[in-house]
C-alpha cells in the first residue's frame, strides 16, 4: 500500500488538475461537434431554401441577425423572408466555409467564427466571387444547439 506523507497535497493536485482536464476535453469535443454543425449549416444554406436551415435557428421575435444586405433582421421570420429575396436573385450560389473555424464555449452558450467564400451566378448572368466573415452565437436549448445571433459581413473592397 502506498502511503503519502502529505495526502492533502495529492488531493489539492487532483482538484487543480481535474478542471483543466475537463476544460481541455470539452474544448476538443466542442470543436468536433461544432465542425459537424457548421458543415450541416452551410450544406443547408447551399440548397437555397431557408427551410433547410431553419431548424438550426431559435425563433424568438426579439433576436437580431446581421447579414451582408440589408443591414439587419429582427427575428427569424424577418430573416427568413429577407434571405429568400436575396437568394432568389441568384441562379446558383455556393458558400464554402474555410478551415479556420474557432469555437468558444461557456456552458450552454458558444460562439463560432470563421471565414467563407461565395461562388455564384446571379440571374442577370453576373458572376459573383466573394469572401466574408461569419460569427454565430449558439445557445443549447432542449438538447440541441440553436443560433440566437448571427453576423455575416464582407470586408470593404
Amino acid at each position: 500500500m502506498i502511503r503519502f506523507r502529505r495526502p492533502w497535497l495529492v488531493v489539492a493536485t487532483i482538484l487543480v488538475a481535474l478542471p483543466l482536464f475537463a476544460q481541455r476535453t470539452q474544448g476538443q469535443s466542442s470543436q468536433a461537434e461544432f465542425q459537424k454543425m457548421i458543415e450541416r449549416y452551410y450544406a443547408a444554406w447551399n440548397t437555397g431554401n431557408p427551410d433547410n436551415a431553419a431548424p438550426m435557428y431559435a425563433k424568438d421575435a426579439d433576436l437580431v441577425f446581421f447579414d451582408i444586405t440589408p443591414l439587419k433582421y429582427a427575428g427569424w421570420a424577418e430573416y427568413d423572408k429577407g434571405v429568400r429575396e436575396v437568394l432568389g436573385s441568384f441562379a446558383s450560389a455556393t458558400f464554402r466555409p474555410n478551415s479556420d473555424l474557432r469555437v468558444i464555449r461557456h456552458g450552454n452558450v458558444a460562439w463560432t467564427t470563421l471565414t467563407w467564400h461565395l461562388s455564384g451566378k446571379k440571374k442577370t448572368g453576373e458572376s459573383v466571387e466573394l469572401d466574408g466573415r461569419h460569427t454565430a452565437i449558439w445557445e443549447h436549448h432542449g438538447g440541441k444547439w440553436l443560433i440566437v445571433h448571427e453576423h455575416f459581413s464582407v470586408p470593404l473592397q
